[in-house]
C-alpha cells in the first residue's frame, strides 16, 4: 500500500537532519526521512563515528559510496585522452548524518563576502546578515561569547585548548608567529589573517554529527516523523511537472512513497543525478542518454567545485606526535591571504596535521594540509554514466580549472616550506617531503590486518638512524618528485600541482541557486527546483559558490534557513 506524507526528505545527511527535525516539529506535519546508509542512534552510535579522529573513516565502505570515482584535475589543452586524468576514489557519506557523520570535524563559516557574492548571482536573501542568525542558530559554541555566536544551538562547537597540543601544533603555531601572523583566538569571529585553534563539533572528544544533533531520542519519539535507513530511493515520481512522491528499495523490496512535496538532500554529486534520471537537466546530455525531457535545465550537474588542495609532509620526532591528551589530529590552523589582484583577504587556509592516517606510518608522518579557500575554478560537471538507479555518476570537478588557482598553491607551497624551514617546526620534524595521494598511499590506508603489520615495521625503521629513515621515505614514500627538486625548479613544482592536487571533500554548487532570469539556476532562493512543482532541493549543491570555508556548517545553516521558509508556508500547518 502506498504511503502519503507531507514531506518526503530524500537523504539524511547534514541537510535532511536539521529538516526532518525542523519540519517535524509540528505535529500536525507527517514527515518521512530516507537515508540510503546506516542509522546511528543515540546510544549505539558505531564508536568510529564517535571518534574525535575521523582517519578510520576515510574509504570506509561501511560509511560511504565504496563504487563512487571522479576525476578531479581539469585536462590541460590538447592533452590526449590516453593521458587524462585518472579516476579516483572520493569519499561521500552513506550514513544518518551525512558528511558530518565521518567529515574531520571542521567548522567554520566562510566570509561574509562569500554570501555577499550569493547574494549577487542571484541568490536573494542569502547576504551576511540574513545567514548570519543561521549559523548563529546552528551552534551551541562551548568556547566564544557575543554577537557572532550562538549558544542554544544543536550542535555543540569547541576548540582544543593550547594545553592539549602536541608538539607539531605548538611548533605550527609558533613558526606562524615567528612569520608574522596574529593569533586568533576565534576563527569564527572576524574573517582576517592569523592562525587559531581550529573548531570543532565536537564536545568531550566526542564527534557530534548532525543525525546526533538534530535526531536525538525525543526527537525521534515523535510519531509525525518515520526515518528509514539502508533505503535507496531509485526514482521521483511526477503527475505532469508536479513532484508526488519517489520509489526506492529497501531489504530487496520496491516501496513507493508519496508526499505532498519532496526535497532532496543527497549532496553535490547524487542530489543532479537523480533529477537527470527524471529527466530536469541539460536537453542535449538527456537525449544522449535517452530520458525523455521533462524540464530544461542546463545547469543541474554545472559548475561542480571543491577547494583544491595539496600538502607537504615530514617526519614527525616523537616529542611532538600525538600526545594522548586528544584524539584530533590537527589543533590549530593558518588563514593568510595570497594578495593576488582582485582576491579577497583571507583566500587561502593551511592545517597542520600531528598525523597522516591511522596506521602506524601515519603516526609518525606530519603534514600541513593547503587548500584554496577562495577557489574560482568552477567548471566541474556531474553527469549520467548510466540510467541505472543503482550506477554512480560520471564526476569531473576540473580542479585549477582557473589558472589562479595553480599559482596560489604553487606559491602555498613555498609558503608552507618556509614555515617548514623556520626554528619551531625544523626543532619537531626532519626530511621533508611533497605529499602525495597516490594509489599505494590508498591501498595502504585500507583497514586490514595486512597493512597494519606492514605500518608497523616500516615505522620501526623509521624510528630508527636518520639514513634509514631518510632512505624510506625517498623509496617508499615519495612519488615521483622530491622536496628539493620542487625547492629548485618551478616547472617539477607546477607538475607536482598539477598532477596531485585533490579536492577536500567539499563538494558543492552543482544545483545552484539564482535569479528567475539565470539560465544555469537550477533552484530559486528557497530551494525550489524550476520548471517543475512540489521538488525542492536543499543541499550543498544549492552553494552558487563554494564559500571560505569547510561545507558542513554552511550546508547546516542553509538547511535551517529554508526550514524556516517552509514552516511559514502554508502547506506545514
Amino acid at each position: 500500500m502506498t504511503q502519503v506524507y507531507g514531506t518526503v526528505i530524500v537523504g539524511g545527511g547534514s541537510a535532511g537532519s536539521v529538516l526532518a527535525n525542523r519540519l517535524s516539529a509540528r505535529g500536525t506535519h507527517d514527515v518521512l526521512l530516507l537515508e540510503a546508509g546506516i542509522d546511528t542512534p543515540p546510544g549505539h552510535e558505531p564508536p568510529e563515528l564517535l571518534d574525535s579522529y575521523a582517519g578510520r573513516l576515510f574509504f570506509n565502505p561501511h560509511f560511504d559510496w565504496p563504487d563512487l570515482r571522479v576525476t578531479t584535475q581539469a585536462p590541460r589543452a590538447g592533452e590526449e585522452a590516453a593521458s587524462r586524468p585518472p579516476l579516483r576514489k572520493y569519499t561521500q557519506a552513506r550514513v544518518l548524518g551525512g558528511g558530518s557523520a565521518i567529515n574531520g570535524q571542521l567548522f567554520n563559516r566562510g566570509a561574509p563576502t562569500d554570501y555577499r557574492e550569493w547574494e549577487a548571482r542571484g541568490a536573494t536573501g542569502w547576504s551576511w546578515d540574513d545567514v548570519l542568525p543561521y549559523f548563529r542558530k546552528v551552534e551551541c559554541d562551548l568556547d566564544c561569547d557575543g554577537p557572532l555566536h550562538g549558544k542554544h544551538g544543536r550542535i555543540p562547537v569547541s576548540r582544543v585548548p593550547r594545553e592539549h597540543w602536541t608538539g607539531l601544533s605548538s611548533a605550527f603555531a609558533g613558526a606562524c608567529k615567528e612569520a608574522g601572523y596574529a593569533y586568533l583566538p576565534d576563527q569564527n569571529g572576524e574573517f582576517v589573517e592569523g592562525y587559531f585553534p581550529v573548531a570543532f563539533n565536537n564536545q568531550a572528544e566526542r564527534r557530534v554529527s548532525a543525525a546526533m544533533g538534530y535526531l536525538d531520542a525525543d526527537v525521534r519519539r515523535r510519531t509525525n516523523l518515520k526515518i528509514m535507513t539502508g533505503t535507496h530511493v531509485t526514482r521521483l515520481l511526477f503527475e505532469g511537472t508536479r513532484c508526488v512522491g519517489v520509489k526506492a528499495v529497501a531489504n530487496g523490496q520496491e516501496l513507493e512513497f508519496r508526499g505532498r512535496e519532496v526535497i532532496l538532500s543527497c549532496g553535490a554529486i547524487h542530489t543532479p543525478a537523480h533529477l537527470l534520471r527524471a529527466g530536469i537537466g541539460p536537453v542535449e546530455h538527456l537525449q544522449g542518454m535517452g530520458i525523455p525531457v521533462l524540464a530544461a535545465s542546463e545547469g543541474v550537474g554545472r559548475g561542480l567545485m571543491d577547494h583544491p588542495s595539496i600538502g607537504l609532509s615530514s617526519f614527525c620526532r616523537p616529542g611532538a606526535r600525538m600526545n594522548g591528551l586528544t584524539r584530533r589530529h590537527f589543533q590549530v590552523a593558518l588563514r593568510y591571504s595570497s594578495g593576488l589582484p582582485g582576491v579577497p583577504a583571507g583566500d587561502m587556509f593551511c592545517a597542520a596535521l600531528s598525523k597522516s592516517a591511522w596506521h602506524a606510518v601515519g603516526q609518525r608522518i606530519a603534514s600541513m594540509l593547503l587548500f584554496v579557500n577562495k577557489t574560482y575554478s568552477e567548471t566541474g560537471h556531474v553527469r549520467l554514466a548510466s540510467r541505472d538507479p543503482m550506477a554512480e555518476p560520471e564526476v569531473a570537478f576540473n580542479l585549477l580549472s582557473d589558472p589562479r588557482d595553480l599559482r596560489r598553491l604553487m606559491d602555498g607551497f613555498r609558503k608552507a616550506a618556509a614555515l617548514q624551514a623556520s626554528g619551531p617546526l625544523r626543532a619537531v620534524t626532519d626530511k621533508p617531503f611533497p605529499s602525495a595521494f597516490s594509489e599505494r598511499v590508498r591501498n595502504i590506508s585500507q583497514i586490514t590486518v595486512k597493512n597494519r603489520i606492514l605500518t608497523s615495521i616500516g615505522a620501526a625503521l623509521m624510528d630508527g638512524p636518520a639514513p634509514l629513515r631518510h632512505y624510506m621515505i625517498d623509496h617508499h614514500v615519495v612519488d615521483g618528485f622530491t622536496f628539493e627538486q620542487l625547492m629548485r625548479d618551478d616547472e617539477a613544482l607546477e607538475a607536482f600541482v598539477r598532477k596531485e592536487a585533490i579536492g577536500v571533500w567539499h563538494a558543492s554548487c552543482s544545483c545552484r541557486m539564482g535569479g528567475e532570469d539565470d539560465p544555469l539556476a537550477v533552484v530559486d532562493p528557497h530551494g525550489r527546483v524550476k520548471g517543475v512543482q512540489a521538488l525542492r532541493v536543499v543541499d550543498a549543491s544549492i552553494f552558487p559558490v563554494v564559500p571560505c570555508a569547510n561545507t558542513n556548517f554552511p550546508t547546516l545553516m542553509a538547511a535551517e534557513k529554508i526550514a524556516d521558509t517552509l514552516l511559514a508556508s502554508p502547506e506545514i500547518s
